[in-house]
């Protein structure tokens, strides 16, 4: 039987950019996660105390969002998959250095590396599903992709890094990196759709587009650096922490493509369905921080990575429609603003664990956060709000 992506890529110009897309998505976010996963074992490596290693997901995400605008703008120009290119040769090379040596020092600097490409990777994953003829509903599965890599590194690097050493960590980066360059080598003739990034920078209705990521997605992601450690300090194995961390990600396999579906075939609710997902994302979160029995803490996780995934593709689809001239800047500038949320998030919470509850306030506070971001559902833009037009079909 035919599924909607069935559909839709039967429908795609260039299937090969979004199979390449989703492949750099999901590989480069990896490192999104992959440090908080192994908090205790870097922490123990480097000796350093847990709100230190903090600082190695900071670094990443310093760079990471300061890759955010630029890519969009050179993959509006030249190109996504040159883009994504780039993005895996930094990625591999930031992990090559971080194998070098157990110096915090050497590892921040790695970090700042790996972050280039992820970020990178992030925009132009997304533009070569663009690019390639795909919708909502590919744009949910993109957003799946991503989640998948951050989810899976949560679900692997705690047994694997207690099985070998903290550059398992590593080691798994490098080869995905490498991994999702070769299909991406091989994207040829895309339509350029974006033209120009002016005004992008001072457009107002992509702010509050960026905010409501910053609520889903960025709280997901402080979310699932720190769960591990939290679970753990509950007396959960670091197997299990991590399989129940990483349900925050890995829910959002499921619920990001099946947004992006709602968005297709039901445009007008979309205010509806996000408002719903920030009271969830509130729920998980608080269920998180009542520091209750293991199955309550699975199910805050569960909850709280099925409601942040909602909201992915409608927030992209809105920002890419509200900038046709510009879509990979504009997608750029709203996730930018979540990457901002995790860059100030995650050393708050790690700063959290020094307090009473071993963590549980961070919890709390993500839960606070989601909750105040419902101010902003009635800004989401209307199927109707858009300006311009698409660009010329010219070949890259």
């Amino acid at each position: 039987m035919r599924t909607p992506v069935v559909d839709e890529l039967a429908r795609n110009r260039h299937t090969s950019a979004v199979v390449a897309g989703l492949v750099v998505g999901c590989f480069l976010t990896w490192n999104v996660a992959n440090v908080g996963a192994a908090a205790d074992p870097l922490a123990e490596a480097y000796g350093v105390s847990l709100a230190v290693v903090g600082l190695l997901t900071t670094a990443l995400f310093l760079t990471h969002l300061l890759a955010q605008l630029p890519s969009g703008i050179w993959s509006d120009r030249v190109g996504p998959h040159r883009v994504a290119l780039a993005a895996c040769a930094f990625a591999a090379a930031g992990n090559a250095l971080l194998l070098i040596d157990d110096e915090i020092a050497l590892g921040i600097v790695g970090r700042l590396v790996v972050g280039l490409g992820s970020g990178a990777g992030f925009i132009a994953g997304l533009d070569l599903v663009r690019a390639g003829g795909g919708g909502p509903v590919l744009h949910g599965v993109y957003g799946g992709a991503t989640m998948a890599g951050g989810g899976l590194a949560l679900v692997i690097v705690p047994p694997l890094t207690d099985a070998t050493s903290w550059r398992a960590t590593y080691v798994a980066a490098l080869v995905l990196a490498l991994a999702a360059a070769v299909p991406t080598a091989l994207v040829r003739g895309l339509p350029r759709i974006g033209q120009s990034s002016r005004g992008v920078l001072g457009d107002r209705r992509l702010l509050p587009l960026g905010l409501l990521q910053a609520a889903t997605f960025g709280l997901a992601v402080v979310a699932g650096n720190w769960i591990v450690p939290l679970l753990e300090r509950q007396d959960v194995s670091a197997a299990l922490a991590g399989a129940l961390g990483g349900l925050i990600l890995l829910a959002g396999i499921v619920t990001r493509p099946l947004g992006g579906g709602l968005a297709l075939r039901r445009p007008a609710e979309g205010r509806r369905l996000l408002a719903g997902s920030l009271v969830a994302v509130a729920v998980g979160a608080l269920l998180l921080a009542a520091g209750g029995p293991t199955w309550l803490s699975g199910l805050g996780a569960l909850c709280l990575g099925l409601a942040a995934g909602l909201p992915f593709a409608a927030l992209f689809e809105a920002a890419q429609r509200l900038r046709p001239d510009a879509p990979g800047a504009a997608v750029a500038l709203v996730n930018a603003c979540a990457i901002s949320a995790v860059l100030v998030g995650t050393p708050l919470a790690g700063l959290a664990f020094g307090l009473p509850g071993d963590g549980r306030v961070a919890f709390a506070a993500i839960a606070g956060l989601a909750l105040a971001a419902l101010l902003l559902t009635g800004r989401l833009p209307t199927p109707t709000d858009a300006i311009g037009s698409h660009g010329g079909d010219r070949r890259y």
